[in-house]
């Protein structure tokens, strides 16, 4: 049988170490910086204006305060081909816009850049009672898709530990959609729909490592019954582990690409989608070979101790 060359079990301390401090930074930044909120999960109003030429972000955002006497942020996005910027002024929460005060904002605008050519694309406004319904589906669809995945491997695996394997691969996708959040809350992304999708995105690639960890476990059980708990998952997880991350540098290279471009030509809905899934991708391969089967021999060997301790006990 092949012998393992990394102990992954013997070295989850290490890994959770590594993991808790990635999570610790994530959390000091977005204490320090906060988290952005996209209105469609918090409600607020945006605007979007087409535009030629250069324009100062920090002038058009005072500019926009001081016409809507409100907080706004101020973005820009350029397509490929460099000729069709558009300036987007968002207002974030219960931030209410008559049609006077927008008219006197693109009045402004115009006023104070006559040779941008600056037009009102749409506007779009979302109330918070309706952005707090859309948030709650969307943690919905996520928790379902969580439950989903915990009966499904629960029910696949069960011949080498059901429900505690499903628990340990879900803990794994746990820990894959809090990294993709930290990469949110370092890169100043919006929490927005393109990180649901990018959660349950990650959800299918590292669920997929884990199920081939947990399939080459099954069938090493299998041929070797006497083999270790440790052992045997040290084993599966290195005879697998050239295909879970050959998969995963392929798609983080196409990913990565996309990340690249939309960075180049300022397409915010693609870096608020393509990031977080580069930096989940990375997560999810980590989580699956070195979190998921390294904790489920720790369960495992927490209920073989604690019976034994049931045991002296009675005899007592």
């Amino acid at each position: 049988m092949h012998k393992s060359h990394f102990r992954f079990v013997e070295n989850l301390y290490k890994y959770l170490i590594i993991s808790g401090v990635v999570i610790l930074i994530g959390i000091v930044v977005a204490c320090i910086f906060g988290v952005k909120m996209d209105i469609n999960f918090k409600g607020g109003t945006r605007f979007t204006y087409t535009y030629t030429g250069e324009i100062n972000l920090d002038e058009v955002q005072t500019l926009a305060e001081d016409t809507l006497q409100a907080q706004a942020t101020v973005t820009r996005s350029t397509g490929m081909t460099g000729d069709d910027a558009r300036l987007v002024i968002t207002l974030v929460g219960d931030q209410s816009v008559t049609t006077e005060t927008q008219q006197a904002l693109t009045d402004g605008l115009t006023e104070a850049y006559p040779d941008n050519n600056i037009a009102l694309g749409d506007s779009n406004t979302v109330s918070p009672t309706i952005a707090g319904s859309f948030f709650a589906k969307s943690l919905f669809a996520v928790g379902l898709s969580a439950l989903l995945v915990l009966i499904y491997v629960g029910f696949r695996f069960r011949k080498i530990g059901g429900i505690s394997a499903a628990c340990m691969a879900l803990l794994a996708l746990v820990h894959d959609c809090i990294i993709a959040f930290v990469a949110c809350a370092i890169f100043r992304l919006e929490i927005d729909a393109n990180f649901i999708a990018v959660i349950v995105t990650i959800f299918g690639y590292s669920l997929n490592n884990t199920i081939v960890i947990y399939d080459r476990v099954r069938e090493n059980k299998r041929l070797h019954p006497g083999l270790q708990i440790a052992e045997l998952v040290n084993n599966s997880i290195n005879e697998t582990m050239s295909r879970s991350l050959f998969t995963t540098i392929t798609t983080f290279i196409a990913v990565a690409t996309v990340a690249v471009v939309a960075e180049i030509f300022g397409l915010t809905t693609l870096r608020s989608f393509a990031i977080p899934m580069a930096v989940g991708l990375v997560a999810g391969c980590y989580s699956s070979v070195c979190l998921a089967g390294p904790l489920w021999v720790r369960w495992v060997w927490h209920k073989e101790k604690h019976p034994k301790q049931s045991k002296k006990a009675k005899k007592k």
